[in-house]
Protein backbone atom coordinates (compact mmCIF):
# COMPACT_ATOMS: atom_id res chain seq x y z
CA UNK A 1 0.00 0.00 0.00
CA UNK A 2 2.96 2.22 0.73
CA UNK A 3 4.47 1.44 -2.50
CA UNK A 4 1.78 2.07 -4.23
CA UNK A 5 1.35 5.93 -2.33
CA UNK A 6 4.66 6.84 -3.36
CA UNK A 7 4.20 5.19 -7.28
CA UNK A 8 1.48 7.40 -7.37
CA UNK A 9 2.87 10.61 -5.80
CA UNK A 10 6.27 9.96 -8.54
CA UNK A 11 3.72 9.78 -11.44
CA UNK A 12 1.52 13.18 -9.80
CA UNK A 13 4.84 15.37 -9.94
CA UNK A 14 6.04 14.11 -13.35
CA UNK A 15 2.86 15.21 -14.53
CA UNK A 16 2.95 18.52 -12.97
CA UNK A 17 7.00 18.95 -13.94
CA UNK A 18 5.35 17.84 -17.52
CA UNK A 19 2.69 20.36 -17.44
CA UNK A 20 4.91 23.16 -16.21
CA UNK A 21 7.54 22.49 -18.93
CA UNK A 22 4.69 22.49 -21.58
CA UNK A 23 3.96 26.16 -19.99
CA UNK A 24 7.13 27.76 -20.14
CA UNK A 25 7.73 26.24 -23.60
CA UNK A 26 4.50 28.11 -24.48
CA UNK A 27 5.46 31.08 -22.85
CA UNK A 28 8.76 31.31 -24.43
CA UNK A 29 7.16 30.99 -28.12
CA UNK A 30 4.53 33.93 -27.12
CA UNK A 31 7.57 35.60 -26.19
CA UNK A 32 9.49 35.06 -29.25
CA UNK A 33 6.33 35.33 -31.48
CA UNK A 34 5.27 39.24 -29.84
CA UNK A 35 9.37 40.07 -30.38
CA UNK A 36 9.51 39.27 -34.34
CA UNK A 37 5.95 40.42 -34.37
CA UNK A 38 7.25 43.92 -33.35
CA UNK A 39 9.90 43.87 -35.15
CA UNK A 40 8.30 42.93 -38.68
CA UNK A 41 5.90 45.65 -37.50
CA UNK A 42 8.61 48.38 -37.06
CA UNK A 43 10.35 47.45 -40.50
CA UNK A 44 7.11 47.44 -42.62
CA UNK A 45 5.97 51.12 -41.14
CA UNK A 46 9.70 52.14 -41.78
CA UNK A 47 9.77 51.17 -45.07
CA UNK A 48 5.98 52.53 -45.57
CA UNK A 49 6.67 56.00 -44.61
CA UNK A 50 9.87 56.24 -46.14
CA UNK A 51 7.96 55.33 -49.58
CA UNK A 52 5.35 57.74 -48.80
CA UNK A 53 7.18 60.89 -47.58
CA UNK A 54 10.31 60.80 -49.31
CA UNK A 55 11.59 64.60 -48.29
CA UNK A 56 12.83 64.11 -44.14
CA UNK A 57 12.77 67.23 -43.87
CA UNK A 58 9.14 68.42 -44.98
CA UNK A 59 8.28 64.99 -42.69
CA UNK A 60 10.17 66.92 -40.18
CA UNK A 61 8.28 69.88 -40.31
CA UNK A 62 5.30 68.92 -41.02
CA UNK A 63 5.43 66.91 -37.38
CA UNK A 64 6.00 69.79 -35.66
CA UNK A 65 3.35 71.45 -36.85
CA UNK A 66 0.42 68.85 -36.48
CA UNK A 67 2.30 66.50 -33.61
CA UNK A 68 -0.72 67.09 -31.46
CA UNK A 69 -2.97 65.42 -33.87
CA UNK A 70 -1.10 62.45 -34.30
CA UNK A 71 -0.91 62.22 -31.08
CA UNK A 72 -4.59 61.52 -30.76
CA UNK A 73 -4.65 59.70 -33.62
CA UNK A 74 -2.53 57.43 -31.70
CA UNK A 75 -4.86 56.72 -28.95
CA UNK A 76 -7.71 56.38 -31.73
CA UNK A 77 -6.05 54.15 -33.66
CA UNK A 78 -5.03 52.04 -30.21
CA UNK A 79 -8.75 52.09 -28.47
CA UNK A 80 -10.02 51.43 -32.28
CA UNK A 81 -7.69 48.32 -33.15
CA UNK A 82 -8.39 46.54 -28.98
CA UNK A 83 -11.86 47.16 -30.15
CA UNK A 84 -12.20 45.89 -33.79
CA UNK A 85 -9.49 42.86 -33.01
CA UNK A 86 -11.50 41.84 -30.15
CA UNK A 87 -14.83 42.05 -31.34
CA UNK A 88 -14.36 41.86 -34.99
CA UNK A 89 -16.18 45.37 -35.71
CA UNK A 90 -15.77 49.22 -34.66
CA UNK A 91 -12.36 50.15 -35.90
CA UNK A 92 -13.39 52.21 -39.40
CA UNK A 93 -16.94 53.30 -37.00
CA UNK A 94 -14.90 54.96 -34.04
CA UNK A 95 -12.13 56.32 -36.63
CA UNK A 96 -14.70 57.95 -39.41
CA UNK A 97 -16.78 59.95 -36.93
CA UNK A 98 -13.76 61.42 -35.13
CA UNK A 99 -12.55 62.34 -38.64
CA UNK A 100 -15.70 63.61 -39.15
CA UNK A 101 -15.84 65.95 -36.39
CA UNK A 102 -12.95 66.98 -37.60
CA UNK A 103 -14.30 68.10 -40.87
CA UNK A 104 -11.82 65.86 -42.89
CA UNK A 105 -12.43 65.48 -46.31
CA UNK A 106 -14.75 62.42 -46.95
CA UNK A 107 -12.06 60.68 -49.61
CA UNK A 108 -9.05 61.18 -46.98
CA UNK A 109 -10.83 59.60 -43.90
CA UNK A 110 -11.40 56.49 -45.54
CA UNK A 111 -8.14 56.71 -47.33
CA UNK A 112 -6.75 57.38 -44.18
CA UNK A 113 -8.44 54.92 -42.24
CA UNK A 114 -7.79 51.94 -44.45
CA UNK A 115 -4.24 53.38 -45.22
CA UNK A 116 -3.73 52.34 -41.73
CA UNK A 117 -6.23 49.47 -41.48
CA UNK A 118 -4.31 48.20 -44.25
CA UNK A 119 -1.24 47.28 -41.68
CA UNK A 120 -3.13 46.66 -38.74
CA UNK A 121 -5.55 44.13 -39.93
CA UNK A 122 -2.19 42.32 -41.38
CA UNK A 123 -1.32 42.75 -37.38
CA UNK A 124 -4.01 41.31 -36.06
CA UNK A 125 -4.36 38.98 -38.91
CA UNK A 126 -1.15 37.13 -38.07
CA UNK A 127 -2.00 37.15 -34.37
CA UNK A 128 -5.98 35.37 -35.14
CA UNK A 129 -3.76 32.50 -37.07
CA UNK A 130 -1.38 32.36 -34.34
CA UNK A 131 -4.21 31.50 -31.82
CA UNK A 132 -6.45 29.82 -34.09
CA UNK A 133 -9.39 31.75 -34.49
CA UNK A 134 -9.80 31.45 -38.38
CA UNK A 135 -11.91 29.19 -40.50
CA UNK A 136 -10.43 29.60 -43.96
CA UNK A 137 -12.93 28.01 -45.75
CA UNK A 138 -15.51 31.17 -44.42
CA UNK A 139 -12.14 33.72 -45.99
CA UNK A 140 -11.96 32.07 -49.39
CA UNK A 141 -15.64 33.00 -49.97
CA UNK A 142 -15.36 36.72 -48.25
CA UNK A 143 -12.28 37.40 -49.32
CA UNK A 144 -12.55 38.57 -53.22
CA UNK A 145 -15.79 39.41 -53.29
CA UNK A 146 -14.95 42.22 -50.04
CA UNK A 147 -12.05 43.41 -52.81
CA UNK A 148 -14.30 44.22 -55.64
CA UNK A 149 -16.78 45.72 -53.70
CA UNK A 150 -14.00 47.98 -51.88
CA UNK A 151 -12.45 48.81 -55.34
CA UNK A 152 -15.81 50.10 -56.12
CA UNK A 153 -16.84 51.92 -52.75
CA UNK A 154 -13.47 53.75 -52.98
CA UNK A 155 -13.67 54.96 -56.95
CA UNK A 156 -17.47 55.99 -55.97
CA UNK A 157 -16.57 58.11 -52.88
CA UNK A 158 -13.45 59.72 -54.98
CA UNK A 159 -16.04 61.08 -57.28
CA UNK A 160 -18.80 61.61 -54.85
CA UNK A 161 -16.66 63.13 -52.50
CA UNK A 162 -15.35 65.82 -54.61
CA UNK A 163 -18.54 66.62 -56.26
CA UNK A 164 -21.18 66.66 -53.95
CA UNK A 165 -19.19 66.98 -50.66
CA UNK A 166 -21.65 69.39 -48.73
CA UNK A 167 -24.15 66.47 -49.22
CA UNK A 168 -22.42 63.50 -48.80
CA UNK A 169 -21.29 64.31 -45.15
CA UNK A 170 -24.02 64.09 -43.20
CA UNK A 171 -25.23 61.08 -45.00
CA UNK A 172 -22.07 59.63 -43.90
CA UNK A 173 -22.75 61.24 -40.38
CA UNK A 174 -25.93 59.45 -40.51
CA UNK A 175 -24.94 56.27 -41.94
CA UNK A 176 -22.09 55.89 -38.72
CA UNK A 177 -25.12 56.61 -36.42
CA UNK A 178 -26.99 53.20 -37.99
CA UNK A 179 -24.00 51.07 -37.49
CA UNK A 180 -23.45 52.14 -33.83
CA UNK A 181 -26.96 51.05 -33.47
CA UNK A 182 -26.40 47.87 -35.51
CA UNK A 183 -23.56 47.41 -33.01
CA UNK A 184 -25.87 48.39 -30.16
CA UNK A 185 -28.36 45.73 -30.51
CA UNK A 186 -26.06 43.21 -30.77
CA UNK A 187 -26.01 43.88 -26.90
CA UNK A 188 -29.22 42.57 -26.77
CA UNK A 189 -29.42 39.92 -29.13
CA UNK A 190 -29.80 36.06 -27.87
CA UNK A 191 -27.40 33.82 -29.56
CA UNK A 192 -29.52 31.72 -31.63
CA UNK A 193 -28.78 27.58 -31.73
CA UNK A 194 -27.32 25.64 -34.96
CA UNK A 195 -30.82 24.41 -35.84
CA UNK A 196 -31.58 27.99 -36.25
CA UNK A 197 -29.02 29.41 -38.78
CA UNK A 198 -30.20 30.53 -42.02
CA UNK A 199 -28.60 30.00 -45.62
CA UNK A 200 -25.86 33.34 -46.23
CA UNK A 201 -24.94 34.19 -49.63
CA UNK A 202 -21.99 35.07 -48.39
CA UNK A 203 -20.05 36.29 -51.58
CA UNK A 204 -22.75 39.26 -51.84
CA UNK A 205 -22.33 39.59 -48.18
CA UNK A 206 -18.82 40.10 -48.78
CA UNK A 207 -19.15 42.21 -51.77
CA UNK A 208 -21.76 44.50 -49.66
CA UNK A 209 -19.41 44.75 -46.77
CA UNK A 210 -16.15 45.84 -48.94
CA UNK A 211 -17.99 48.72 -50.44
CA UNK A 212 -19.57 49.97 -47.80
CA UNK A 213 -16.62 50.32 -45.85
CA UNK A 214 -14.42 51.48 -48.47
CA UNK A 215 -17.30 53.55 -48.92
CA UNK A 216 -17.88 54.99 -45.59
CA UNK A 217 -14.98 54.30 -43.67
CA UNK A 218 -16.18 51.58 -41.86
CA UNK A 219 -19.09 49.08 -41.37
CA UNK A 220 -17.59 45.91 -42.70
CA UNK A 221 -18.11 44.97 -39.24
CA UNK A 222 -21.10 45.35 -38.37
CA UNK A 223 -22.72 43.97 -41.49
CA UNK A 224 -20.69 41.14 -42.06
CA UNK A 225 -19.27 40.00 -38.61
CA UNK A 226 -22.44 41.06 -37.07
CA UNK A 227 -24.76 38.68 -39.46
CA UNK A 228 -22.70 35.77 -38.57
CA UNK A 229 -22.73 36.43 -34.77
CA UNK A 230 -26.68 37.12 -35.10
CA UNK A 231 -26.79 33.85 -37.17
CA UNK A 232 -25.21 31.59 -34.04
CA UNK A 233 -21.89 30.78 -35.40
CA UNK A 234 -19.04 30.87 -32.77
CA UNK A 235 -17.73 34.11 -32.20
CA UNK A 236 -13.95 33.47 -32.12
CA UNK A 237 -14.29 31.89 -35.36
CA UNK A 238 -16.04 34.36 -37.09
CA UNK A 239 -14.17 37.64 -35.47
CA UNK A 240 -10.80 36.14 -36.25
CA UNK A 241 -12.19 35.23 -40.04
CA UNK A 242 -13.77 38.40 -40.62
CA UNK A 243 -10.39 40.76 -39.35
CA UNK A 244 -8.32 38.43 -42.21
CA UNK A 245 -11.14 38.73 -44.89
CA UNK A 246 -10.83 42.66 -43.87
CA UNK A 247 -6.92 42.61 -44.52
CA UNK A 248 -7.84 42.16 -48.51
CA UNK A 249 -10.68 44.58 -48.28
CA UNK A 250 -8.70 47.45 -46.86
CA UNK A 251 -5.56 46.43 -48.83
CA UNK A 252 -7.60 46.83 -51.98
CA UNK A 253 -8.93 50.24 -50.95
CA UNK A 254 -6.01 51.38 -50.06
CA UNK A 255 -4.13 51.06 -53.13
CA UNK A 256 -7.09 52.37 -55.15
CA UNK A 257 -7.09 55.69 -52.79
CA UNK A 258 -3.40 55.94 -53.65
CA UNK A 259 -3.99 56.01 -56.86
CA UNK A 260 -6.69 57.90 -57.51
CA UNK A 261 -6.30 61.12 -54.60
CA UNK A 262 -3.03 59.93 -53.30
CA UNK A 263 -1.71 60.38 -49.74
CA UNK A 264 -2.96 63.10 -47.73
CA UNK A 265 -2.61 63.68 -43.75
CA UNK A 266 0.40 61.43 -42.61
CA UNK A 267 -0.03 62.30 -39.21
CA UNK A 268 -3.43 60.78 -38.96
CA UNK A 269 -2.61 57.51 -41.19
CA UNK A 270 0.65 57.46 -38.89
CA UNK A 271 -1.13 57.70 -35.46
CA UNK A 272 -3.78 55.07 -36.97
CA UNK A 273 -1.18 52.68 -38.31
CA UNK A 274 0.94 53.00 -34.75
CA UNK A 275 -1.59 52.90 -32.30
CA UNK A 276 -3.13 50.12 -34.24
CA UNK A 277 -0.03 47.87 -34.53
CA UNK A 278 0.71 47.96 -30.90
CA UNK A 279 -3.10 47.04 -30.08
CA UNK A 280 -3.21 44.44 -32.41
CA UNK A 281 -1.65 41.19 -30.46
CA UNK A 282 -3.44 42.12 -27.11
CA UNK A 283 -6.81 42.10 -29.39
CA UNK A 284 -6.57 39.16 -30.92
CA UNK A 285 -5.98 37.47 -26.88
CA UNK A 286 -9.03 39.30 -25.92
CA UNK A 287 -11.35 37.90 -28.08
CA UNK A 288 -12.80 34.94 -26.18
CA UNK A 289 -12.38 36.58 -23.01
CA UNK A 290 -14.06 40.26 -23.30
CA UNK A 291 -17.45 40.74 -21.73
CA UNK A 292 -18.72 41.07 -25.29
CA UNK A 293 -22.39 42.38 -24.70
CA UNK A 294 -21.09 44.94 -22.66
CA UNK A 295 -18.78 45.81 -25.52
CA UNK A 296 -20.83 46.09 -27.88
CA UNK A 297 -23.33 48.62 -25.90
CA UNK A 298 -20.58 50.89 -24.89
CA UNK A 299 -19.26 50.56 -28.33
CA UNK A 300 -22.44 51.41 -30.17
CA UNK A 301 -23.65 54.32 -27.69
CA UNK A 302 -20.58 55.61 -27.78
CA UNK A 303 -20.39 55.96 -31.85
CA UNK A 304 -24.14 57.35 -31.60
CA UNK A 305 -23.09 59.88 -29.44
CA UNK A 306 -20.01 60.69 -31.66
CA UNK A 307 -22.22 61.10 -34.77
CA UNK A 308 -24.39 63.15 -33.54
CA UNK A 309 -22.35 65.61 -32.55
CA UNK A 310 -20.87 65.21 -36.21
CA UNK A 311 -24.36 65.74 -37.76
CA UNK A 312 -24.47 68.97 -35.24
CA UNK A 313 -21.00 70.35 -36.51
CA UNK A 314 -21.70 69.48 -40.01
CA UNK A 315 -25.73 71.15 -40.40
CA UNK A 316 -25.02 74.29 -37.66
CA UNK A 317 -21.46 75.46 -37.34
Amino acid sequence: MIEQKKIIKIFTEETAAEENQKDLIAKRRRYRYFFWFGLIALIVTTVYFALAFGNSSSFAESFKENSHIFYWMLFVGFVAELVAGSMGMGYGVICTTVLLIMNIPLPVISASIHSAESFTSAASSISHFKLGNVNKKLIRMLALPAILGAVAGALLLTYVGKEYAGMARPVIAVYTMYLGMQILRNAFIKKRTSSFKKKINIPALGFAGGFIDSFGGGGWGPLVTGTFIKNGRTPRYVVGSSVVSKFFLTFASAITFIFTIGIHHWNIVAGLLIGGIVAAPFSAMLVSRLPVKKMFFLVGSLVIIMGMISIYKTIFL
